[in-house]
């Protein structure tokens, strides 16, 4: 049926909304939880501590990116509303379990693997949802969803910074898990309309047949070269990408002490990500075809030399704008991921696209945090960390550079497949006319001559 524009559909907008905040949101303000669980669990005889301790962040950001190929496979298999109800649940799970340990190692499994795997299954049916309900509005109900991302990321650092002062760590995760509950709730809303007939008459048999394996794993876009470059350049890009979320308030308590409001900085990151999500959305709607990738590597540009300016920030002053512009570019890629793969592999194989490249993403995000740990634990501060953190996102961006130029000569290619046929056709065509009329105009002289 056509996407009815609106209705029940502005409820499963505010729904998705809430999905992309809460899940983003918490996972953005990993740096404010980091310092707390340093602080926590940390002791002066375990000189290894910040790097066990960033293996929680990271791996829990790595495994919401980690676990999307499969989610899309199950979102596919079971529907929307299910998927997206079992993840909150799971989620609720993890986040409640996280409130009752007492060192940092079970919070690998509890926070990092079973509560980010609920936010991945929770997340990505909220974005498949809104296509069963808007058409024409997609747009507009795509940039209010993921604005959610960007209010929550402003509002939740002081939150947790006002809870963290008035209660410990463990309640404050507690009172976090009222987030996933509400997210638990707002599952049930994701009603689908696509409905099939058949699917009924074998859900009443008790029938459940699984659709070919080609159809759940769709490995051909990765026949296309130019999706290839793309889906691995852009993990070349991020091993650096998530090290300021997750040692950008440490590195502040280290250099500039409890003097700063440290979290005025991951206000900035949310408040420009947001703008810079409509501006350059907006922006690439003007660019045509692959060119978009462009965008993509103006941004890791920037990224990277912004991740490289935080060291020689001596002034908080400084530090902010170096977060403005951060966030700015940060909401630059990622508003204009899924126009790419609509480029590059077509509208029919975008979904499962997105969900490959998403799960390559996760190694190095997971990777890149602890590892600017262990920098920070043996050399004693963070600016190598951040310096090699803008290297990757350099080099990405240089690989993603060719992307165009390779897509536009397999389109020639394409184009020329079939003017190759064409044109023998036409050369089959003209001999036979000439054969036919060689034919013929004896036959022609003949009738005259009589």
């Amino acid at each position: 049926p056509e996407p009815p524009e609106g209705g029940w559909g502005w409820v499963v907008m505010l729904a998705a909304m809430w999905c992309n905040g809460a899940v983003f949101g918490i996972q953005n303000s990993c740096g404010v939880l980091f310092v707390a669980m340093l602080r926590l669990f940390g002791g002066s005889d375990d000189k290894e501590m910040t790097f066990k301790t960033a293996w929680v962040g990271s791996l829990s950001m790595g495994m919401v990116f980690f676990c999307s190929p499969i989610v899309s496979i199950f979102t596919d298999l079971f529907g929307c509303r299910k998927v997206a109800v079992i993840g909150a649940a799971i989620g609720l799970v993890g986040l409640l379990a996280s409130s009752f340990v007492s060192t940092i190692e079970p919070l690998y499994f509890t926070y990092g693997i079973l509560f980010a795997c609920g936010c991945s299954f929770a997340y990505q049916p909220s974005l498949v949802i809104l296509g069963h309900y808007f058409k024409k509005r997609l747009g507009l109900v795509n940039g209010i969803v993921t604005a959610g991302s960007s209010l929550f990321t402003v509002s939740l650092p002081f939150l947790l910074r006002v809870l963290l002062d008035s209660v410990d760590l463990f309640n404050t995760l507690r009172v976090l898990c009222i987030l996933m509950f509400i997210l638990f709730l707002a599952g049930f809303t994701y009603k689908p309309l696509t409905s099939n007939t058949k699917d009924k008459e074998e859900g009443k048999k008790g029938k459940f047949r699984l659709p070919p394996g080609k159809k759940i794993c769709n490995f051909s876009v990765f026949k296309v070269l130019s999706y290839r470059i793309w889906a691995f350049g852009i993990p070349a890009a991020l091993f650096g990408y998530f090290v300021p979320y997750v040692h950008l308030m440490n590195h502040v308590k280290d250099r500039f002490g409890d003097s700063v409001p440290e979290e005025v900085l991951l206000l900035c990151l949310g408040i420009t990500s947001g703008v810079g999500r409509l501006i350059f959305g907006r922006v690439a709607d003007y660019i045509p075809g692959a060119k978009k990738i462009y965008l993509q590597v103006a941004s890791f540009f920037f990224i990277g030399l912004m991740s490289m300016m935080i060291p020689l920030c001596h002034v908080f002053g400084a530090l902010i704008a170096v977060c403005l512009f951060m966030g700015l570019f940060d909401g630059c890629f990622i508003c204009i991921m899924a126009p790419i793969a609509f480029e590059l592999v077509g509208a029919q194989d975008v979904s499962q696209a997105i969900g490959f490249l998403l799960g390559l993403m996760s190694v190095p995000m997971t990777v890149g945090p602890p590892i600017a740990g262990l920098l920070r634990d043996k050399l004693g501060t963070y600016d190598v960390a951040f310096y090699l953190a803008g290297v990757p996102p350099l080099i990405g961006g240089a690989i993603l550079c060719c992307i165009p130029w390779v897509h536009e000569r397999q389109k020639l290619k394409e184009r020329a497949k079939p003017v190759d046929g064409e044109t023998t056709e036409k050369m089959l065509e003209n001999e036979s006319t000439v054969v036919s009329n060689a034919t013929e105009k004896p036959v022609g002289d003949l009738e005259s001559g009589i």
